[in-house]
């Protein structure tokens, strides 16, 4: 009879598992399927294409190799380590069935910021330009495409191999979030939604498949999307209402003028542009604390489901405690991290305190860091409270899925 029962269970759990690859593997096909349907809307959403053709100038682009250098004259900079600058002429075959020739002379000026030095083999590419019936050529950069192809196969790999299943499911909810930023976001500030809304829609989307993705369809997940979602529009807020009060509207970026020129051809909106970069650079993180919390939320309530709400609710902040030093620390470490030169020039610059502490750059990147942080650190007393909201007011879900844990278990 025990071996019986035994049998029976060991089915269940089999039948479990079964069911449960089966409802996971759909939802990835789900998801590819609308990453696909998304970059064939995307050119209905914007129909003008991202780019003008006059900012290319009619250049085109092509693969090619350094067949010779034919004669160069290089010097060492004075200032510089290891950087050489002068003149290379060089010979270069190029990967298109347009060019019959066996190779053409190209001139190569080497300077500080254009220092591309090259040598017989080394893959390049070539900007071609045809003006009245004549040839421009000049070498745009180095070929990096086949280490970049690499590294994303090494990536790639580490994940599946080390994250197995799961792994495979955080690749997925990667490629979506990616597929959201390019082509949905991106094409709606275009079209001339304000970059924000498109900011918070893309986030939302982002954050709903990709916990999803992690941990299934359930209570766990449903709070670790409010209290990411709430702590993502918070950071964007706080960027917002810092930013209109130190006038810092993002027509003070670094790459505003070049954006000036694509507006004039499109509907884009650059004053909100720098708000939505907020709210794309804290997604990570609140998403992080976010899952966190709930995870722990949950895995006490199903330890002791006699807890209070008043306890719970401590456990839970007490962990989240922990965690936001880290968190605070890491999106801090990001933007300084992707500001170091700003922070070199600065700090070379020996200026005035007063001066300094009201620069354009440092401005933006103070609110930058500051505005996600407190996104963070809001998101975990949100979550906290949505968690322990959910498992006090709908104890018999709990209490289903504590059976299945248990027949799993036995």
């Amino acid at each position: 009879m025990s071996k019986h029962i035994k049998k029976i269970k060991l089915q269940k759990k089999k039948n479990f598992y079964k069911n449960l690859k089966s409802q996971n593997l759909s939802l990835i096909i789900g998801v590819v399927f609308f990453s696909i349907l998304l970059i064939i809307l995307s050119k209905s959403i914007f129909k003008g294409g991202f780019l003008p053709d006059k900012y290319n100038k009619n250049m085109r682009y092509y693969n090619a190799v350094v067949s010779d250098v034919i004669s160069e004259d290089l010097s060492k900079d004075p200032y510089l380590e290891d950087v050489e600058i002068g003149f290379q002429k060089i010979l270069v075959k190029i990967n298109s069935s347009n060019f019959t020739e066996d190779s053409y002379l190209i001139e190569n000026p080497i300077s500080r910021l254009y220092n591309i030095k090259v040598k017989e083999g080394s893959k390049v590419i070539i900007g071609v330009l045809e003006k009245d019936g004549n040839i421009q050529m000049n070498l745009y950069s180095y070929d990096r495409s086949n280490m970049i192809y690499l590294l994303i196969a090494i990536f790639i790999t580490s994940v599946v191999l080390i994250g197995g299943f799961k792994g495979i499911k955080s690749l997925v909810a990667l490629f979506f979030t990616l597929i959201c930023c390019v082509y949905l976001m991106v094409p709606l500030m275009l079209r001339g939604i304000n970059p924000i809304f498109a900011g918070i829609l893309m986030s939302t989307l982002s954050i709903i498949i990709t916990l999803i993705l992690v941990s299934g369809f359930n209570k766990k997940t449903l709070t670790a999307i409010l209290g990411t979602v709430s702590g993502v529009i918070i950071s964007g807020l706080i960027a917002y209402t810092f930013g209109y009060l130190t006038n810092l509207s993002g027509l003070n970026m670094s790459e505003a003028e070049s954006l000036t020129y694509i507006a004039e051809d499109t509907g884009l909106k650059i004053r909100g542009i720098m708000f939505t970069g907020i709210l794309v650079a804290s997604l990570g993180a609140v998403m992080d604390i976010a899952m966190s919390i709930s995870s722990s939320i949950f895995e006490i309530y199903k330890v002791n489901n006699k807890i209070s709400f008043s306890e719970l609710f401590k456990s839970a902040m007490n962990i989240g405690k922990d965690t936001i030093g880290t968190m605070t620390n890491t999106l801090i470490l990001a933007f300084a991290g992707g500001s170091l030169s700003i922070l070199i020039l600065i700090f070379s610059a020996n200026m005035p305190f007063n001066k300094m502490i009201n620069l354009d750059l440092l401005g933006i990147e103070i609110i930058q860091g500051l505005s996600g942080s407190i996104g963070i650190v809001l998101a975990v007393p949100i979550t906290a409270f949505i968690g322990c909201y959910l498992c006090k007011n709908n104890i018999s879900f709990l209490k289903n899925n504590k059976i299945k844990t248990k027949n799993l278990s036995s």
